[in-house]
């Protein structure tokens, strides 16, 4: 039986507020309901992050349960991709959006003659 080795790399890594900022408001419109313009704050220390998101919600998608699913989605997409922990996720609805019509079919652009 062997034995795990692990070495120890000089160095260290910093990943800036900015970097966090962008990581999360992508990570946010990976859930659904969420629209395209979200805002992100970030306190970032060595190893750890508080957010503070400004969501647009798709209308008429319950506002909790997207909320909901956003804070979780970013406390592990934030970890996964920043290596810091989430400690908080503010977020502020900041507006509602209308779904996108659907395109309309080729028989529902023809004229009736």
């Amino acid at each position: 039986m062997t034995a795990a080795v692990t070495v120890e790399l000089p160095g260290t890594t910093t990943v800036s507020e900015r970097a966090v900022r962008r990581l999360a408001a992508h990570a946010a419109t990976e859930v659904d309901g969420v629209g395209s313009q979200v805002g992100v704050d970030a306190d970032v220390t060595s190893d750890a992050a508080a957010l503070r998101v400004r969501l647009p919600v798709r209308y008429p998608l319950p506002v909790a349960r997207i909320a909901e699913s956003c804070r979780t989605h970013l406390i592990a997409r934030v970890g996964e991709l920043a290596g810091l922990t989430v400690t908080g996720v503010d977020i502020e609805i900041s507006a509602m959006e209308l779904e996108p019509a659907a395109p309309a079919t080729e028989s529902a652009r023809r004229r009736v003659r």
